[in-house]
């Protein structure tokens, strides 16, 4: 990509950001941080789960 068209690309995205109203942008952006899996299954996968799960087990 040359620098002309990665100056561009950013232009039109910054632009498209800037037009929308505020209230959808806010909108956007708790949708986007609801989709999102929790920290610990993102960066450790299934196993904090079990792990937590059998703690819980063990204290009931």
């Amino acid at each position: 990509m040359k620098t002309n068209d990665y100056v561009k690309y950013i232009t039109q995205t910054v632009v498209k950001y800037m037009d929308q109203p505020k209230d959808e942008r806010k909108k956007n952006r708790m949708e986007k941080r609801e989709s999102k899996p929790d920290f610990i299954y993102r960066w450790f996968g299934l196993v904090p789960y079990y792990i937590m799960g059998k703690m819980k087990q063990r204290k009931e």
